[in-house]
């Protein structure tokens, strides 16, 4: 979800410049807790279940409306895990919202009809070739499920967009041709590449990890070499691709991958990514948390308010005033960044 458009990084002195008008963008995680115990990730150490209900959205609604809404990516956590996912969807096609379903993949299949029938696009988790992917996800067959999975949405439908989004870490950072190649065996539409997140609190990281823990995703120096020189070869060996956007990156952008991994080491200044997605979107946890994005700290919660009172209240409207892309270490260190050209978003941030 995002675009080589110019980073905001000057918001204007007035605060009511910075009130939102149209969120495009909502990601919300409808369950908190994941099937999968994956190496860059712990969410799957919760162990008290947290979703988003069928009344709990409904309340929202009329913020929905209010702030023209347009897109909502069902991310967690595993969505799938949700006890009654389809009166979510339902709720949000009603509102004429395009919902995109965020995945690891493991329930595609039991659920191909809910899924095909209640969901626009499929975004599936991809960590490479079959037993990358395995080791990565830490859960047998789980490649196996995730192609039958997509087996059963494309019987279904067959012309449903189906994307995979590959998290570039330690293990499968040198299979990165391999993971295309794997995406056009699975019938897949696409693929994008993100680095792995190796500083923030956010997928259930309470505290920073531990140098231990890093060093399983992280990359060594030569690592990071060997990065660079696998996407070289993914540039020359699959040159079509970029150009008919199956990788959905530039091999300019994934060069950022690159550099992501040499600033965690030093070796680098970290940069920020082109975003504005706290002018643009919000993310709302399982447990009603609301943030500007996946890392920055909340706003508020909607069990006890409106999303539309929370994205604008006096200290939302703040945070976005005084928010520098550019400087704000955070997001010099995140690795999933957004950002919508102004016809895309309604209104000016």
């Amino acid at each position: 979800m995002s675009s080589e458009t110019a980073p905001l990084s000057s918001p204007a002195s007035n605060l009511e410049e910075h009130r939102i008008h149209s969120l495009p963008v909502l990601v919300l995680f409808p369950h908190n807790r994941c099937n999968c115990r994956c190496l860059m990730c712990d969410i799957w150490r919760i162990r008290q279940v947290r979703e988003i209900t069928p009344a709990d959205l409904t309340r929202q609604l009329q913020s929905l409306r209010d702030l023209k809404v347009r897109w909502v990516v069902l991310s967690g956590g595993e969505p799938q895990l949700h006890s009654d996912l389809a009166a979510l969807c339902e709720l949000l096609r009603a509102e004429g919202v395009r919902v995109s379903l965020l995945t690891a993949g493991l329930l595609l299949r039991p659920q191909a009809e809910l899924v095909a029938a209640m969901v626009n696009d499929i975004i599936v988790s991809l960590d490479g070739p079959p037993a990358v992917h395995e080791y990565i996800r830490q859960r047998p067959h789980a490649f196996e499920r995730l192609a039958q999975g997509i087996a059963a949405i494309r019987r279904l439908r067959p012309l449903m967009p189906v994307t995979a989004r590959c998290t570039v870490q330690k293990s499968n950072h040198r299979h990165l041709c391999a993971t295309v190649n794997t995406a056009k065996v699975l019938e897949l539409n696409s693929i994008s590449f993100l680095a792995a997140d190796l500083t923030s609190s956010a997928f259930n990281r309470p505290t920073a990890w531990s140098g231990d823990r890093t060093a399983i995703v992280a990359l060594s120096a030569g690592e990071v070499e060997e990065l660079e020189r696998e996407l070289e070869r993914m540039t020359e060996q699959h040159a079509a691709d970029f150009d008919f956007g199956f990788i959905a990156e530039s091999p300019q952008k994934l060069k950022r991958i690159v550099h992501h991994f040499r600033a965690h080491l030093g070796l680098a200044e970290p940069v920020s990514p082109t975003c504005n997605a706290p002018w643009v979107s919000a993310v709302v946890e399982a447990d009603g948390t609301v943030r500007p994005c996946f890392f920055h700290p909340p706003l508020g919660n909607i069990s006890n308010n409106s999303l539309e009172n929370i994205v604008n209240s006096d200290s939302a409207i703040a945070f976005r005033k005084s928010l520098s892309i550019t400087e704000n270490p955070i997001c010099r260190r995140c690795v999933c960044s957004l950002s919508l050209p102004a016809e895309a978003r309604g209104d000016r941030p």
